[in-house]
């Protein structure tokens, strides 16, 4: 019922976990694929041969996303190739500890730069040639994070809660173009970021009983409501923070 044929599609951080399994999902669904990854050179190659085995075209560049130069290189590259972005996904991002009063700046710096300062500088690259088209789909993600906050964790959840209200921002912002600007914040994930914290089972127990749900879901529950966002079902959302977290915080 959701289908993607005719569109392509850019997504940050694309070589593991939520944007690798949009990557896939969304060319299952008949989308093109390009996205950016920082190091996971392999990752990128095994995602890229994945996207094509569903007949779709796709597109994978090395790219620091936190350096506007490489965005705006990224960017054209696509725009040359293909003529058109129609779906934009900021995915990119990491999640490190940071205790205050005992303040690294270098572990702050990495964060404001890469889950903030590079949504901005993708968002301003990408969205001229939406508006040249009159239309696009642009999904953030978020993070639970960003509306309860998180100790020992507090650039983290200040750079997710910034995603938010660039949401609600661009959403109006971005309107008169008829480009959709959306969120999808999830709570804890099964992917490469969580496996430190993960590797003590007990700690992973004590995070499945604390989501009502019971489980902790894989990337995959993640890329379903990006699709869905991308698509023509949600063509009357926009500015929407779409929590996806097993019912762990409740809020809307």
């Amino acid at each position: 019922m959701i289908s993607l044929l005719g569109r392509t599609t850019l997504i940050t951080g694309g070589s593991r976990g939520i944007g690798r399994a949009a990557a896939i999902l969304m060319a299952e669904a008949g989308s093109d694929i390009a996205f950016n990854y920082a190091c996971r050179e392999k990752e990128a190659f095994e995602v890229k041969a994945e996207v094509e085995k569903r007949g779709r075209r796709c597109l994978a560049f090395k790219a620091q996303l936190a350096r506007e130069s490489e965005v705006r290189g990224t960017v054209d590259e696509i725009v040359r190739a293909w003529g058109r972005i129609d779906i934009l996904v900021n995915n990119a991002g990491v999640w490190t500890y940071l205790e205050m009063g005992h303040l690294d700046r270098e572990i702050l710096d990495e964060t404001v730069d890469v889950n903030l300062k590079s949504v901005f500088h993708v968002v301003d690259a990408v969205v001229p040639h939406m508006k040249k088209q009159g239309r696009g789909w642009i999904v953030n993600i978020g993070s639970t994070a960003g509306v309860r906050g998180e100790a020992l964790h507090s650039h983290y959840a200040a750079s997710k809660g910034a995603i938010h209200a660039m949401t609600k921002s661009w959403a109006v912002e971005f309107a008169p173009w008829n480009i959709r600007v959306n969120c999808v914040a999830p709570g804890w994930v099964d992917t490469d970021m969580c496996n430190g914290v993960f590797s003590d089972p007990a700690f992973r127990e004590s995070v499945r009983q604390s989501i009502p749900l019971k489980r902790i879901p894989a990337p995959e529950d993640i890329a379903g409501p990006i699709l869905f966002l991308a698509s023509d079902l949600a063509r009357h959302v926009t500015g929407a923070i779409i929590n996806v977290n097993g019912g762990s915080v409740l809020c809307g």
